[in-house]
């Protein structure tokens, strides 16, 4: 009897013991299955955050500049169409006979009288849009295509052609080749179209444009006159005023400016703990190193020159390459009375390399008179 007992008593005794081991088995294969499924998760979790940050949302700014090109050509398009009617009414009065050539002054006086926050409507404005409807009133052609172009390229092409086929030549190859004023002006200063008759080509040609060009088409920015129409505040226009001239000033460097690379607007640099943004930063391959260009409106300041440093030593400590030289900067001042162009040089400059920077950048003189034709320019506009 106490046999069976001590065998009974024995097997429960193993049965115990498996079945703890069995325990501790199924804990240790729960405890592994679960970290299977954490892994899986983790690795899962990696994969989705992957593909999100694959995710090109560069697309937004594609979306967002498409709109806003569509807006801006939408606005232009709408003055050159009142230009348009405004030039209508007052050439038929003219026609009438009743006022004679008088009627252009009479609205001008009119306009400034009781509607001065009005811009554009100068008595030589108003002349050009009564000359832009007589010249184009019974051009079918000309008709859609002239609401393609900013008012400023019209009056170049208007002013600058002499017969309706060079008119025609001019309005298509703008529109085709998306010309700036510079560009539009360079090409009939130049005489392409007689070129272009005497070549004996059928069709337009690609024209050689200025570097870059295409990233700044001329439907991107809106002309001061357009900015006039949209009755902005004097604030917007003064910003986007200093925008084209920073624009106009990257083509003209790019165009003069030998061995220059156009490297970026708004250029960020870190200072401290603040983020500063440079108007226009190069590369010149010549001289291999940073050069940044920065647009004051107003008069020289000598703050601007170590304001300019602190830029150049934070490109020089994050940006320059080993094998480049130090950066430097070029400061642009246009006020009232004339314009500056001061460069800014690093402190640790050998006399040697000062005086191969001061030779092959762009000459100072060269760059004040830019700035001065610039000047005069947009003062004409607020004139006219």
């Amino acid at each position: 009897m106490n046999v069976f007992t001590n065998i009974y008593t024995n097997g429960i005794i193993k049965q115990q013991k498996i079945n703890r081991v069995l325990a501790i088995l199924k804990v240790y294969i729960f405890r592994q299955y679960t970290n299977i499924l954490k892994l899986i998760y983790l690795i899962l979790l990696k994969v989705v955050i992957n593909f999100m940050l694959d995710i090109n949302f560069n697309q937004i700014i594609d979306m967002i500049e498409k709109r806003k090109n569509n807006a801006y050509k939408k606005v232009n398009e709408e003055m050159i169409l009142l230009y348009l009617e405004v030039g209508k009414f007052l050439y038929e009065l003219i026609e009438k006979g009743s006022y004679g050539d008088k009627i252009t002054t009479k609205a001008a006086d009119f306009m400034k009288n009781n509607y001065p926050e009005i811009k554009g409507f100068t008595k030589r404005n108003i002349e050009r849009m009564v000359q832009f409807y007589k010249t184009y009133k019974d051009d079918l052609i000309a008709t859609p295509l002239v609401t393609q172009l900013s008012w400023t390229n019209n009056l170049l092409i208007l002013s600058g052609t002499k017969s309706v086929e060079e008119r025609h030549f001019y309005l298509q190859l703008s529109i085709r080749e998306n010309y700036s004023k510079r560009e539009l002006d360079r090409q009939i200063s130049s005489a392409y179209y007689e070129r272009y008759l005497l070549s004996g080509e059928n069709t337009l040609t690609s024209t050689n444009k200025t570097v870059d060009e295409d990233e700044y088409p001329n439907t991107r920015i809106l002309d001061l006159y357009s900015l006039e129409f949209l009755d902005l505040p004097n604030e917007y226009s003064e910003k986007d005023l200093k925008n084209a001239i920073v624009q106009n000033l990257k083509n003209f460097i790019l165009e003069v400016g030998k061995d220059f690379t156009f490297i970026g607007d708004e250029y960020r640099v870190q200072v401290g703990n603040h983020d500063f943004f440079i108007d226009l930063l190069f590369f010149n391959r010549e001289l291999s190193c940073l050069v940044a260009f920065e647009l004051k409106l107003g008069e020289f300041k000598a703050e601007y020159l170590g304001k300019m440093n602190l830029y150049l030593e934070a490109l020089d400590r994050d940006v320059r390459k080993e094998n480049e030289n130090p950066s430097v900067g070029v400061i642009l001042c246009s006020s009232k009375d004339k314009d500056i162009v001061e460069y800014s040089l690093g402190r640790n400059l050998s006399q040697t390399l000062i005086s191969e920077y001061k030779l092959k950048l762009i000459d100072k003189k060269i760059l004040e008179n830019k700035l001065g034709e610039m000047k005069k320019i947009l003062e004409n506009n607020h004139e006219n």
